[in-house]
């Protein structure tokens, strides 16, 4: 992974698991955040924290694959709005996903992170390959563009960019 990516931390407790994001959290970082919390929900985790103090931006992609993962995580019949929280994010952060339209996905929250009877997991950045973050930076704009329509301007060309893109990466030997 490059410095330009974010890092990231994972606790988990009883009943919810908290991946802690520090630095810029873009399309370098995305499959790496995707990977983590499809990991996280094979084992059984359905309650996320994302604490966000120490995140300074977060790009359209990332934002794109956090609005996926909401949006799955809201279907659940069990599950009730907010099974993502978001904890501590500043307000550049936050005035991103209002005007997105996204915002009603998460919970936002302020405060310290609940640490009793949890405990700090190793993680492993993953290293994905050109073709993988091309589909995932594909994927999350075709998100955002579906949850809100305004997105469509925003992203369109974007979306027209990565799909020429990726169809040229499958087509290399």
């Amino acid at each position: 992974m490059s410095a330009n990516t974010a890092r990231m931390s994972v606790l988990v407790g009883d009943k919810f698991s908290c991946i802690k994001i520090a630095d810029r959290a873009n399309f370098n970082s995305s499959v790496d955040f995707k990977t983590l919390v499809n990991e996280l929900r094979s084992r059984g985790f359905h309650h996320f924290i994302i604490e966000l103090s120490e995140c300074v931006l977060m790009d359209s992609t990332f934002l794109g694959v956090l609005t996926g993962l909401g949006l799955q995580m809201n279907e659940r019949p069990s599950s009730a709005s907010g099974a993502i929280e978001l904890l501590n994010p500043n307000a550049r952060i936050t005035d991103l996903l209002d005007n997105l339209g996204v915002i009603h996905l998460f919970k936002l929250a302020q405060g310290p992170i609940p640490t009793a009877a949890a405990e700090t997991q190793t993680h492993v950045p993953v290293c994905p390959s050109h073709e993988e973050v091309a589909q995932t930076c594909l994927d999350a704009h075709r998100t955002l563009m579906a949850v809100n329509p305004e997105n469509v301007s925003r992203f369109k060309d974007v979306a027209q960019f990565l799909a020429e893109d990726l169809k040229k990466l499958k087509a290399a030997p």
